[in-house]
């Protein structure tokens, strides 16, 4: 069984077509979906989603693009919003310096303020980080406190970002790009970093495995991503497969009795 531990399902390009998305990760032998908010109104949609679907669980935060919308209420309505069943994590929150559509102070704000919202709830963390690795584990070592858990999704530094990322005791997100013919550096963080501490995802619809690449990609996917790293690392499918579904369940403290098909 796998756990997709990074997802949008509430994009419109899943969310038109979600009824068949799940039964397809299902198909593929996922056993759970964190599907993941980035801003005010996916926050919520997560929440509803989660309420009504087994298998999938969800996380509430404001991604760095949207960061400058982040006051007070927008903090007041995600403390709530975690506290419904199903809701595992802070984020997808952390810095964007490639795109830099919220300016670079109000990230390092907003990212400050989620950090502390995790602590305070004693959740994990959902980290995002684009061009911005050593600025982003300045703010989670002097933010965290020697008490953060969370993930860096999606990672795309070299194994002296892994390091820093592995001291915070911190998981690391391999998404797509590591099944990339160009991805020699992902592929060797991939087979560095202990097993114990890694999570596979899909951050569909973005970043679509190799042999789908050019469409939309999904939760299913996520097999792609497991099959890539256990060939690199030398070791069986089920072996990878076993192991990070137990990091997730860990770290999000899930225990799901698998995807529904509705």
């Amino acid at each position: 069984m796998l756990i997709d531990s990074h997802a949008h399902l509430t994009d419109r390009r899943l969310r038109s077509d979600l009824p068949n998305v799940l039964e397809r990760a299902a198909e593929a032998e996922l056993c759970a979906i964190v599907t993941v908010g980035t801003d005010p109104a996916s926050n919520r949609e997560v929440a509803e989603l989660v309420a009504r679907t087994p298998g999938v669980f969800g996380t509430v935060g404001v991604h760095p693009h949207d960061a400058k919308v982040v006051n007070e209420d927008v903090l007041a309505e995600m403390e709530r919003l975690a506290g419904r069943e199903g809701i595992v994590a802070i984020g997808e929150t952390g810095l964007d310096f490639y795109r830099d559509l919220s300016p670079r102070d109000r990230q390092e704000i907003a990212f400050a303020q989620q950090i502390e919202l995790a602590r305070e709830l004693d959740l994990p963390l959902v980290v995002h980080s684009r061009d911005a690795h050593g600025r982003t584990l300045d703010v989670l070592e002097r933010e965290g406190g020697g008490q953060l858990r969370g993930v860096m999704h999606c990672f795309s530094g070299d194994m002296a970002v892994a390091n820093r990322v592995l001291e915070l005791g911190m998981y690391i997100g391999i998404a797509g790009p590591v099944t990339y013919p160009n991805a020699d550096r992902l592929r060797q963080v991939a087979t560095q970093i202990p097993l114990g501490r890694l999570l596979i995802e899909t951050d569909c619809p973005y970043l679509t495995p190799q042999r789908h690449r050019g469409d939309r990609n999904e939760p299913a996917y996520v097999m792609y991503v497991a099959e890539e790293i256990a060939r690199i690392r030398g070791i069986s499918f089920d072996e990878l497969a076993r192991a990070t579904t137990e990091n997730a369940k860990a770290l999000f403290g899930i225990d799901s009795p698998g995807l529904a098909l509705r």
